[in-house]
């Protein structure tokens, strides 16, 4: 039976698992035994982890498939002490080559059980020295693993950005830096690019990760959620404990509560703004949408209500404009595709959508939330700036109410339990701050100013309609209206909107996410 450890501890000269078989071999045929089977381990002895090939072997030589098992050393073997060795003693033959010890020698069985105990000692007192030295280094802001992609080590394990050209674009004319990348994927998300759009522009320009493989949106994630890259200390969730996410937390110091920077305070202005990372988590995390805006793009406006979404009601494909009617576009591509296609002219749905529309503002009450909407989409045309100031506080307040939502989670399913136990107040403490902070934040936006609509209200909106120009008629529409549904009418028969028209009205932003295909409430 051959063992090494997996990790190699400093100061530690482990024989080759090679090495150890031409040993056994030898002893082998110098003992007159035929080699049957060599069961190979590269675990460690001392862990919960299962080891089956060393149960394998102990099986083997119990019941008697084997005469002999041959082990170079007894810490090979394993370091949890007697209870290891004890049900081999005077049962099986296990060779120990390096203390030339024999279980089936009854003058070995005591030495054996001492060496047993020798090298579980040996495992516990190594574990607690390593323990100690490793939380003194976090404590210090030293980086204990490989660095991150982008980033470097220095000799005090401390870390910063990693520019050493590591690739070219494909036109060969400009090097590119693991820092490079990380910066433009952190700024590329946080302007509203989705990752896997983002992946596939990389890999096409002839980018690799640092192991030569396809950036994936799986690989943009884990750099876009790792603090490491704002210079903060992390650690990863305890054996047992990891989520699905396998997400590193922000290292805590045991003393202080305070976390910890794995950077120098000259390297720190280098790193990614917590600014642009946070608001790259959450356009990730699909709480912001950088291009969310409500009012229609700038452009020539034919039509007042032309791309309104005007939906077939049998299909649910959209209605194009095609001379003076609106008609379904699948029948419009593929004729016969849409069983009962609808089609309106274009002037009789237009004179119906308005007076539907003037009459639903005028009838609208003070806590109506179309109103609420009505004055979002007004203030995003009038005044987007602000607009998108409230848009980004609201995203920070779902933000925040997903993370302490995640940490009641966590707490649930005993996260914060054992060594975890010191980071359940911290982390607490932390996302009901960061919520506070953010709601706090939104109502000082949302209640510094009004809109007023009054000029629109009180049955002024037809008379304001008709005398807009074509761009500020959509506008106006667009405030109110999501979705235009129609149905398909009966030849001969009179228009009747009533009947084959269905109006979507807008709806406040924060009720929008509980809205199905046709916006209606879910």
């Amino acid at each position: 039976m051959l063992r090494k450890s997996k990790i190699v501890r400093e100061g530690e000269r482990a024989l080759s698992i090679q090495t150890q078989e031409d040993m056994g071999r030898a002893w082998a045929a110098e003992n007159g035994y035929c080699v049957r089977k060599v069961w190979r381990e590269n675990l460690s002895a001392w862990s919960d982890v299962k080891r089956p090939k060393m149960d394998a072997a102990i099986d083997a030589v119990l019941n008697g498939e084997v005469q002999a098992l041959w082990c170079y050393a007894l810490d090979r073997f394993s370091r949890k002490g007697a209870e290891s060795v004890v049900p081999i003693l005077g049962k099986a033959r296990v060779i120990f080559d390096y203390e030339r010890l024999d279980s089936m020698d009854e003058r070995d069985r005591r030495w054996i059980i001492d060496r047993a105990e020798n090298a579980r000692e040996y495992s516990q007192r190594l574990s607690y020295n390593v323990r100690n030295t490793k939380a003194k280094q976090q404590k210090q802001g030293k980086w204990l693993a490989t660095p991150p992609f982008g980033l470097v080590a220095d000799a005090n394990r401390r870390l910063s950005p990693n520019r050493t050209p590591y690739m070219c674009l494909l036109d060969g004319k400009q090097e590119v830096t693991p820092w490079d990348v990380v910066k433009r994927i952190f700024w590329h998300v946080g302007n509203g690019m989705a990752g896997r759009a983002l992946a596939r522009q990389l890999n096409a320009e002839g980018l690799r990760t640092s192991r030569g493989a396809l950036w994936q949106v799986g690989t943009i994630w884990a750099i876009v959620v790792h603090p490491v890259y704002e210079g903060w200390m992390t650690v990863s969730p305890p054996v047992g404990k990891q989520k699905s996410h396998k997400r590193a937390f922000r290292y805590v110091h045991p003393e202080t509560g305070e976390n910890v920077r794995c950077v120098t305070d000259q390297t720190l202005p280098e790193m990614i703004p917590a600014e642009l990372a946070e608001r790259a988590r959450r356009v990730l995390a699909g709480h912001q949408f950088m291009a969310a805006e409500k009012r229609p793009r700038a452009g020539r406006v034919v039509h007042p209500i032309s791309g309104k979404s005007i939906k077939c009601a049998s299909c649910g494909y959209s209605m194009t404009l095609a001379g003076k009617s609106h008609g379904c576009n699948l029948n419009a591509k593929n004729k016969g595709a849409c069983t009962a296609p609808a089609s309106v002219r274009q002037a009789t749905l237009l004179a119906y959508v308005v007076d539907a529309w003037s009459t639903r503002l005028h009838a609208a009450e003070d806590d109506d939330p179309l109103l609420v909407a009505v004055a979002e989409r007004w203030q995003a045309i009038t005044r987007p700036e602000e607009s998108a100031e409230v848009a980004e506080a609201r995203a920070k307040v779902t933000a925040a109410q997903a993370e302490l939502n995640r940490f009641h989670q966590d707490d649930a399913e005993g996260f914060y339990t054992g060594r975890s136990a010191r980071y359940r107040i911290p982390a607490k403490n932390k996302a009901e701050a960061r919520l506070d902070a953010a709601e706090e934040r939104l109502a000082a936006l949302v209640g510094g100013g009004t809109v007023d609509l009054t000029w629109l209200l009180e049955g002024n909106a037809a008379e304001t309609w008709h005398q807009a120009d074509r761009t500020m008629q959509r506008d106006l529409l667009s405030l109110a209206i999501d979705r235009i549904i129609v149905k398909p009418g009966k030849r001969g028969q009179r228009f009747n909107g009533a009947e084959r028209v269905t109006i979507v009205w807008a709806a406040p932003e924060q009720a929008e996410e509980h809205t199905d295909e046709y916006g209606q409430a879910a």
